[in-house]
């Protein structure tokens, strides 16, 4: 069963020739126990698009349904108001009242509704607990930690049981480190309580770790959705490929083509790639992943020789460069196990993941 339906959204600011278009006809689902990302770089329309859900920002057409209710019908010129909505709704800034403690200020959204005190105390006591933030009841906000704040915020969106919570780049206050533990954190409780959740992240990364689906927004429009892993391995396009993950962009002539096989002029090289695209022009862009490009020690199919420009030290391995001359020369990154000397290598690109759009 959906919990949330969009069909066919538009949403724009100000009026007549000067109207900036910010949603262009999107259309979703959200279902029962599912997690959907909305990823896309800034301006893409994803944080516009939750806010309409929730009933901040009044679209200009198309329908939103949470369940069976009719939420907003832009024929009809139908809208119902924020407060009447009873989504969960988690501030990317938090959003905590300062002169609250933790319980007053998850209890507050209960008292608004009248709920009987002996309900409300019942209800915070388990959502803290379920939080674990059962001890931290009395304190205030200056008084926890960035990832303490962060549950105080999910505990005040859930302690009503919303069909469907909303999460508001809910990551991007907290350091890396503790965003790690956050993210693995909030998965865990997203599949224990059985949430349905629609989430805004411009992380290609939380948005994969966290989420069952996710719908990736440019300019407007869904580029393609799908699941984390689909998203990654089989992109359709272009800018979906180059959003989620890191990559070596190199531009290409076609030489010649044979279904998926491309025959390719690389800056004077000839290699072979996978076709992405159905229609590729004579110019293309070929693109491979860096985990996918590999150092070898003898020349082999699709190689190119390359010197060594740089290592850059990640931890649990090493990002080299290999790159000739400081112009305009074809530079390609990839990851080694360890340091590698100065010199000339071999650098293989693997035709099935040298992509071709």
């Amino acid at each position: 069963m959906n919990e949330l339906s969009v069909n066919d959204l538009y949403l724009d600011y100000g009026t007549g020739a000067a109207a900036n278009q910010i949603l262009k006809g999107v259309s979703m689902e959200l279902q029962r126990g599912e997690v959907v990302a909305l990823l896309g770089p800034s301006g893409s329309g994803k944080t516009t698009l939750l806010r309409a859900v929730a009933g901040l920002e009044a679209p200009k057409a198309g329908t939103i349904r949470i369940g069976e209710r009719l939420m907003y019908d832009g024929a009809k010129s139908y809208e119902v108001p924020a407060e009447q909505r009873n989504l969960g709704l988690v501030f990317q800034s938090y959003a905590l009242w300062p002169h609250k403690s933790v319980t007053d200020n998850v209890a507050y959204g209960l008292k608004l509704r009248k709920m009987a005190s002996s309900e409300i105390a019942s209800r915070v006591k388990q959502v803290l607990t379920q939080l674990g933030l059962g001890q931290l009841g009395e304190r205030f906000p200056h008084q926890l930690s960035g990832g303490q704040q962060q549950r105080v915020a999910i505990a005040r969106a859930l302690v009503y049981n919303p069909p469907v919570i909303l999460l508001d780049e809910p990551l991007s206050n907290l350091d890396a480190k503790l965003r790690e533990e956050a993210r693995a954190f909030l998965r865990e409780l997203i599949v224990r309580l059985g949430l349905s959740a629609l989430m805004v992240t411009h992380d290609q990364g939380e948005a994969m770790a966290i989420s069952d689906r996710i719908l990736l927004l440019n300019n407007g429009k869904i580029e393609q959705q799908g699941s984390p892993q689909s998203m990654y391995e089989t992109p359709e396009t272009l800018f979906t490929a180059e959003f989620m993950g890191s990559n070596n962009r190199l531009p290409g002539k076609v030489l010649q083509r044979d279904g998926a096989h491309v025959t390719l002029d690389i800056e004077g090289r000839t290699l072979h790639g996978t076709a992405r695209g159905a229609n590729l022009g004579a110019d293309v862009t070929a693109l491979i992943r860096l985990e996918q490009v590999r150092i070898v020690t003898a020349e082999a199919d699709n190689c190119i020789r390359l010197p060594l420009s740089t290592c850059m030290y990640l931890g649990d391995r090493w990002e080299c460069l290999f790159k000739r001359g400081d112009g305009n020369e074809l530079g390609l990154r990839a990851y080694a196990p360890q340091r590698l000397a100065a010199g000339e290598y071999w650098v293989q690109l693997p035709q099935d993941t040298l992509w071709v759009f």
